[in-house]
């Protein structure tokens, strides 16, 4: 049984912590988000966005105009990281902005980017292969890669397929490209958040969510040639291997949670994808 007393207790204490870390006069509330360590901080008209444990090359995507201005990087005594950034008045994108060359423009800025990767090989990260995405599916899937017969054939075929999706080229990837991580500020700055996530991947990865969830197929070519590339069958391939893979993850963990709406959007979707492969293979 879990403990809602002892959760709030950890959290005052977190957030007493934050107020002596950023001095008086502060007031700070919750930015939401899923891991309840975000903030918003104000004093009088200055508002800045505070952090627990944000991506460590957090200073690197400030740098290129990624994420909001870095403000200042503190380490506690505890050895967590509190990280204040510019507050950006602005809004997040919707699903029908994501046609946007500029969306394109900034993914392809952000999967050239030399300094990033580098950044997160000195971390000790170690790309997500095919191959380690695909072991990790088989886990999470557990009995329902045998049960539901979409998740069956979407299995075999990323097994079937794996030698075809290997690539040399690995960049980092954000690995949640949803619209509402993308925001644009009142001085039309655009930003991509939320970097908690990211690996260093095939950029098919990043391609294959957004231009599968957001843009129409005949559209692709023109959305990748603002991003930088030439839509060819192979990258075509490697794009529906991660969707689908992508679609098992979130299949079994809507339905494991029993989220009806998102897990049955996901399965149409993972339904949708492997009757094209299935095209496309005959």
């Amino acid at each position: 049984m879990i403990n809602t007393s002892l959760i709030l207790d950890t959290r005052k204490l977190r957030v007493n912590r934050l107020k002596h870390l950023i001095g008086e006069g502060w007031h700070l509330r919750p930015a939401g988000g899923a891991t309840g360590e975000a903030y918003i901080a104000e004093q009088g008209e200055q508002k800045i966005f505070i952090k627990r444990n944000s991506s460590p090359f957090l200073a690197v995507l400030s740098a290129e105009g990624i994420v909001p201005k870095l403000l200042w990087t503190k380490r506690l005594e505890s050895g967590d990281v509190i990280t204040a950034q510019r507050w950006v008045n602005g809004r997040e994108l919707k699903s029908f902005d994501m046609n946007d060359d500029r969306i394109a423009r900034l993914l392809g800025k952000i999967h050239r980017s030399k300094e990033l990767l580098e950044m997160f090989r000195r971390l000790g990260n170690k790309p997500l292969t095919p191959e380690r995405l695909l072991a990790g599916l088989n886990e999470q899937a557990g009995e329902m890669q045998h049960e539901d017969p979409a998740v069956t054939e979407a299995m075999n075929w990323l097994g079937e397929n794996l030698d075809d999706v290997r690539t040399e080229q690995y960049v980092v990837c954000h690995s949640d490209v949803n619209h509402n991580n993308w925001i644009v500020s009142e001085e039309d700055s655009l930003y991509l958040i939320d970097w908690d996530g990211a690996n260093v991947a095939d950029p098919a990865l990043d391609l294959s969510a957004l231009l599968y969830l957001y843009i129409p197929e005949d559209e692709w070519k023109t959305w990748l040639d603002a991003y930088g590339v030439t839509l060819t069958p192979d990258l075509i391939k490697r794009m529906s291997w991660y969707m689908l893979a992508q679609s098992i993850e979130s299949v079994v963990w809507h339905g494991s949670r029993e989220q009806i709406a998102e897990y049955t959007k996901w399965h149409a979707l993972l339904k949708e994808v492997l009757q094209k492969v299935n095209v496309k293979m005959n």
